[in-house]
C-alpha cells in the first residue's frame, strides 16, 4: 500500500519506518527541511517536504496514498512556547485528518497516548474505560483535544480512523523523559529517585511499531482503539532493573512525593522565565504525570492485532546499550 507517514523522524517513527522497510508497502514521509533524513533515504522512503501546520504540503503529499499513519506531535512535558502544543497536537491534527478526507485515504492510524485517559476509576483501565476528569499536563490536554477532532470527523464525515494509545515507550533512540532519566542514572547525574510506588505501564518501541503496522493491515477495524503496554512496574522496580543492567549504584536520596512536586514547581517557574528546560527534567507536568502513574491494560492489542509484548527488561537493555554507544553521548550528560 502507498502509505503517508507523519512523524517518521521521531523516536517511534524511526522504528516504524525500519519495520515497514521490510514490507512491500511504499512509504511517503512528511519531513521538515531541517530534519535529518539520512536514514529515511537509505531505507528508500519518498520524502515530502512540509509540516502538519502546512495544509498544502499535506494534501499534496497524501495524493494517491492508501493509508495515513499519523505520528507527528509535540511530545514533551515542558515547552518554552506553550502554543506549540496546540499548534501541532490540535490544529495540526485537524489539518492532517481533514487532508486525509480530502485525499480519499482508505485508512488512518493515529498514534495518541494513554495520558489522554488521565486517571480513570478503573485500574488497570482499558479502551472502554471512562476517562478520568483531569489531564495532568499541557501535552496530555492537547493530545486529548486533537483526538476529539479526529473522532468527530469519524462520526460526522466517516474518517476511516483507528487509534493507538501507547503507554510509556522505551527502547533504543529514546531521548524523552524515560530515556533522559536512564542516561542521568548511568552517569551519576540523577540526584534522587522519586514516586517510588507509582505504577507506570511500559511498552517496547518495536512493539509499538509492530502494532501500528498490524492495525493498518487488519481488516474491518475502523473505529477501534488499542492501548499498548503490558509491563506494570513501580519506579522502585524500574530503577532496580536499570541498576541490575548497568551495575551503576542507585542514587543515595529517595525524595518524598510532596518535596518532588514542590521542587518541580520551583524549577518549572524558573525554566519559564529563562526559557531553558527545568533542571534534571523536573517539569511540573512531567512530575505530576509520574506521580499519578498509568495502569493500563494493553491485552486487546495482543488478542486482536496478534502482537507479542517484548519483556520490558529487554527494552531497558536496548536503551542502555544505545546510550552507551559513544555516538549518542551528546544527547544528555
Amino acid at each position: 500500500m502507498k502509505t503517508f507517514i507523519t512523524g517518521g523522524t521521531g523516536f517511534i517513527g524511526k522504528h516504524l519506518v525500519r519495520r515497514m522497510a521490510r514490507t512491500a508497502h511504499e512509504m511517503f514521509c512528511l519531513v521538515r527541511k531541517s530534519s535529518d533524513t539520512k536514514e529515511l533515504e537509505e531505507l528508500g522512503v519518498n520524502l515530502v517536504i512540509g509540516d502538519v501546520t502546512d495544509r498544502v504540503s499535506l494534501t499534496k503529499g497524501m495524493s494517491g496514498c492508501d493509508w495515513l499513519l499519523n505520528l507527528a506531535n509535540v511530545f514533551s512535558y515542558w515547552e518554552p512556547d506553550k502554543s506549540r502544543y496546540r499548534n501541532v497536537n490540535v490544529l495540526g491534527m485537524k489539518n492532517v485528518m481533514e487532508s486525509a478526507l480530502e485525499a480519499g485515504i482508505a485508512k488512518v492510524v493515529h498514534v495518541s497516548s494513554v495520558v489522554i485517559y488521565g486517571k480513570p476509576r478503573e485500574s488497570p483501565f482499558s479502551e472502554v474505560s471512562s476517562l478520568g476528569p483531569i489531564r495532568f499536563s499541557d501535552y496530555a490536554q492537547s493530545k486529548y483535544e486533537g483526538d476529539l477532532i479526529a473522532w468527530k470527523l469519524y462520526q460526522e464525515r466517516d474518517l476511516p480512523l483507528v487509534m493507538i494509545y501507547p503507554g510509556g515507550v522505551i527502547g533504543s533512540g529514546d531521548t524523552n523523559i524515560a530515556g533522559t532519566s536512564i542516561d542521568r542514572f548511568m552517569h551519576h547525574k540523577l540526584p534522587a529517585t522519586v514516586f517510588h510506588k507509582s505504577i507506570m505501564t511500559y511498552v517496547h518501541v518495536q512493539d509499538v511499531a509492530e502494532a501500528i503496522l498490524k492495525a493498518a493491515e487488519k481488516q474491518d477495524n475502523i473505529g477501534e482503539k488499542y492501548i499498548l503496554g503490558n509491563a506494570h512496574i513501580t519506579f522502585d522496580e524500574f530503577y532496580g532493573m536499570i541498576h541490575d543492567i548497568t551495575g551503576e549504584p542507585l542514587p543515595m536520596m529517595r525524595m518524598p512525593d510532596n518535596l518532588a512536586l514542590f521542587n518541580a514547581r520551583m524549577l518549572t517557574t524558573l525554566a519559564d522565565v529563562i526559557k531553558r528546560p527545568p533542571l534534571w527534567g523536573m517539569s511540573i507536568d512531567g512530575m505530576r504525570t509520574l506521580k499519578e502513574g498509568i495502569n493500563a491494560d494493553g491485552s486487546k492489542a495482543e488478542r486482536e492485532l496478534g502482537i507479542h509484548y517484548t519483556p520490558i527488561r529487554k527494552a531497558l537493555e536496548d536503551e542502555v546499550a544505545w546510550y552507551r554507544d559513544p555516538s549518542h553521548s551528546h544527547y544528555m550528560h
